[in-house]
């Protein structure tokens, strides 16, 4: 799909308040109610974390969306947007909360036949995203680029506007309709991004709603928004039949020029809301409507069919509320949410699917109005609280008289509960660290005897030298196995099979610190040992276990970070746990300093070399270092003790060729 960029506009609060001074103490009401409320959610949200699962996660969320008049005021501010504002936002501030609207008449123009097209947002955002891909696994995170394009086409006034805000309000609300939506869901991620970075206190709740909205991005998009813990920050409000939200789970490509026609029928709806859309939606023909609908209600079901959401070229991230006359479900479960965009369409007809994009006012206002209305249960009271959650759940998505569809949505709520047990195997995972502190505790006592031993080496370079004895056997097989643990442990946060909080929580965060800091230099000896520097280069850019590099940024992103006292002893493990890597790539300039001829290079490794002593000299006043380091016969003494040698020499050097060092001999 082909965006036509065009210039952004935006509504001053003032304007805003003019315009609509008639609602604006109800609205202020309404604002007070949801500040209230959602002080509330923050506190169930942060349970949620800890101990509930999917299902419940969802409910919670919903629950508040329907109790409040949040989702009618995002509703009612995109409206806005939609009217008066084609291809722009407009940003309102109602108290302490803000809200920023994208219409939803993004124009688009021409024929693109890489619709689906996406790219990395590491090779196109300059940084913005930087959060969403830096450390990230193999795969990157990737968004639909015509998406990116517009979003970046409003980005410079975007700024202005959110610096703006930051420190006036306490929540920002960024919604959007259509396309608008994924420009919303952009600038979320923009904005939780650059919060990042802030110190801003109180911290400032950010929510993202978007209504009829198609997908943005990749699993690994996902994944990375999971990681973050920025699920509960985007809801998206999917009406039962509506094609628009589902379109890029399909092969589109053969039918670019109908959807370019619907989207001009949309924009024209957008435009003139008060029209009846039953009597516009006879201004498209049968055969688009039919051709879209089963183009893409075939896709879905093959997709779902596949059981498999990694089949599909994009993924949702967030809750997805699904309404429709009955009511509203919430589930953020990956499989479940294209199950049911699956189940729903099917129920409906080429008709419904474009009309439904146009009844989000409508569905809103029911939402909220029946959360009052009480339900009763038409076989009898289920068993359990969990059964009669989903019993309703199916009345509200109004699935419960359609045979088979019926059965196949409660299947597909189940699914939601029991495809992810996160707690559960954090939990299995706390036993199974418990269970392997002998082998960590082997290789504490061996470092203890190396520290203390006669040949004064210390630990890294005893076992770089006698790795083959029997002693160093039994720590080899000890380090091995500690390996095998942390990197299932990593594969499972990938693979979302652990709480999305996993990687801040101080337990794991100070095991796999120490794990590090214990065993890395064990690792760095066995590089060095077996010679592979000089097949592969050296152990820091080429040899690195990549888990070292996730502990890394797991300590560096540490929910509470520790107090910087003064040590008054030197460590018990180095705190790099690089370091003896560092030293090997400085004995290495040493050895090449004294034998290279190049003026210019020579001077560039006595650069590196002074710099590396500068930095082990610090780390040795800060007493971040073990005594192993300062052993006799270690590695770095023995170094120590070449280059002051080598310092001596060149002083006398100097006066007879003083440009020695500096590549500037005079012959």
């Amino acid at each position: 799909m082909k965006f036509e960029i065009r210039p952004c506009c935006f509504l001053t609060n003032k304007g805003v308040r003019h315009q609509h001074h008639a609602t604006t103490k109800q609205q202020e009401k309404n604002q007070k109610e949801i500040e209230e409320r959602a002080t509330t959610f923050h506190n169930m949200e942060t349970e949620a974390s800890c101990g509930q699962n999917n299902f419940e996660m969802s409910e919670t969320l919903a629950t508040f969306l329907a109790s409040t008049p949040l989702l009618e005021e995002a509703w009612r501010v995109c409206n806005i947007a939609n009217i008066t504002f084609p291809g722009a936002y407009l940003v309102e501030r109602i108290g302490s909360v803000a809200y920023i609207a994208f219409s939803g008449r993004q124009m688009t123009s021409g024929s693109d036949q890489k619709c689906r097209n996406l790219v990395a947002l590491s090779k196109e955002d300059g940084g913005v995203f930087a959060p969403l891909y830096r450390h990230s696994e193999a795969e990157e995170p990737m968004v639909h680029h015509g998406m990116l394009k517009l979003f970046f086409s409003m980005f410079p006034s975007l700024q202005i506007q959110i610096a703006d805000l930051i420190g006036k309000v306490k929540s920002i609300v960024i919604t959007g309709q259509c396309i608008g939506g994924t420009t919303a869901s952009l600038s979320a991620l923009f904005l939780l991004c650059h919060l990042l970075s802030l110190s801003v206190y109180p911290p400032m709740s950010v929510l993202c709603i978007t209504f009829g909205s198609p997908l943005v991005g990749n699993e690994a998009l996902h994944r990375s928004i999971r990681r973050q813990r920025w699920g509960e920050n985007f809801c998206h409000v999917v009406s039962k039949h509506d094609i628009m939200p589902r379109l890029l789970l399909a092969e589109i490509v053969n039918h670019i020029p109908h959807i370019q026609a619907l989207l001009q029928f949309w924009h024209c709806c957008m435009a003139s809301p008060h029209l009846p859309v039953a009597g516009l939606s006879s201004q498209v023909s049968n055969d688009l409507k039919y051709i879209l609908f089963h183009s893409v209600l075939k896709d879905l079901e093959l997709l779902t069919q596949a059981d498999d959401p990694s089949e599909s070229l994009f993924w949702p991230f967030g809750s997805y509320v699904f309404c429709c006359q009955e009511g509203a479900i919430c589930v953020e479960n990956v499989a479940s949410i294209m199950k049911m965009m699956h189940l729903m369409m099917a129920t409906g007809s080429p008709n419904q699917s474009i009309e439904d994009h146009l009844k989000y006012g409508d569905y809103v206002a029911k939402v909220s109005r029946q959360f009052l209305q009480a339900r009763n249960f038409e076989e009898g009271i289920p068993d359990s609280s969990y059964e009669a959650g989903v019993a309703l759940a199916l009345q509200s998505s109004d699935l419960t008289d359609k045979e088979p569809v019926a059965v196949m949505a409660k299947e597909c709520l189940q699914m939601a509960q029991h495809s992810d047990k996160p707690n559960l195997n954090a939990a299995n995972l706390a036993i199974k660290l418990s269970k392997i502190v002998p082998y960590r505790a082997e290789i504490e006592w061996y470092k203890a005897c190396c520290d203390e031993a006669d040949d004064q080496m210390g630990y890294y370079d005893s076992f770089k030298l006698t790795g083959a004895s029997r002693r160093e056997g039994r720590v080899n097989i000890n380090r091995h196995r500690l390996a095998q643990f942390w990197n299932s442990v990593i594969h499972m946060l990938e693979s979302n099979k652990l709480p999305h909080d996993f990687d801040r929580r101080g337990k794991w965060v100070n095991a796999s610190h120490f794990y590090k800091l214990l065993v890395e230099p064990l690792d760095i000896a066995d590089y060095y040992r077996t010679g592979m520097h000089r097949e592969r280069g050296h152990y820091i850019e080429h040899g690195r276990e990549r888990r070292y590099e996730v502990f890394d940024k797991w300590w560096r992103e540490k929910s509470v970070p520790e107090e910087e006292n003064k040590r008054s002893k030197f460590a018990s493990l180095t705190q790099d746990s690089c370091f003896w890597a560092k030293v090997e790539e400085a004995k290495e300039w040493l050895d090449n300093v004294r034998s290279e001829r190049d003026a210019m290079k020579r001077q560039q490794l006595w650069h590196e070399i002074d710099n590396f002593e500068a930095y082990a000299r610090q780390l040795i006043y800060n007493k971040e270092v073990s005594k192993d380091v300062l052993a006799k016969n270690s590695s770095f003494s023995r170094w120590m003790e070449e280059w002051k040698e080598m310092k001596s020499q060149v002083q006398q050097i100097t006066p007879l060729f003083p440009g020695f060092v500096d590549g500037k001999v005079v012959p």
